[in-house]
């Protein structure tokens, strides 16, 4: 059976899997209740970190939750955008949904990169691995798709001069 997905498609699917519920839920729930939800656990060294160095008011700290919850969303529906894209077989072998990815992993990975900093300054070594654990996901995806290239479509030499504009030194199909 040739399915032909790529190793950086399947490991994108299995980040998705992960971080689409797992997000989705997070911001939802800064959205419903922005103060209580930045102190549940995978936001506790945002608002750690936020009051012990910012001293933010609390119009400012919901607006700051709500800017968490934002990102948060927006990772997931560019993995969700991804997920969606591979649906198609010609977009999935050329490799079409990188793009999607690449900006979920990006956003994300500076989500998770800048949370672990706070979670080591403010001492939250839950927090802290639960970030760290994000990001070494994130990144490895990254490390794959850099060192997996797109396949190249395979042309046979009959199409090839098909292919070519008509220039005097290109071959004329006769």
């Amino acid at each position: 059976m040739n399915t032909n997905w790529r190793i950086s498609s399947v490991n994108g699917v299995l980040l998705a899997a992960y971080f689409v519920p797992t997000w989705l839920m997070v911001a939802f729930k800064i959205v419903v209740s922005p103060i209580h939800a930045l102190y549940d656990r995978p936001n506790i060294s945002v608002a750690i970190f936020l009051s012990d160095h910012f001293h933010l008011a609390a119009t400012a700290t919901v607006r700051t939750a709500w800017m968490l919850a934002l990102a948060k969303l927006t990772v997931a529906a560019f993995l969700t955008v991804f997920v969606a894209l591979l649906m198609r077989p010609s977009i999935r072998k050329a490799g079409g949904g990188d793009e999607a990815l690449a900006i979920a992993l990006t956003l994300g990975s500076v989500i998770s990169f800048a949370s672990m900093i706070m979670a080591s300054q403010v001492g939250e070594l839950e927090a802290m691995r639960l970030h760290a654990t994000e990001l070494l996901l994130l990144l490895g995806t990254a490390i794959v798709m850099l060192v997996e290239r797109p396949r190249e479509a395979v042309t046979t030499v009959a199409e090839r001069p098909a292919m070519m504009p008509n220039y005097p030194h290109a071959p004329q199909n006769s």
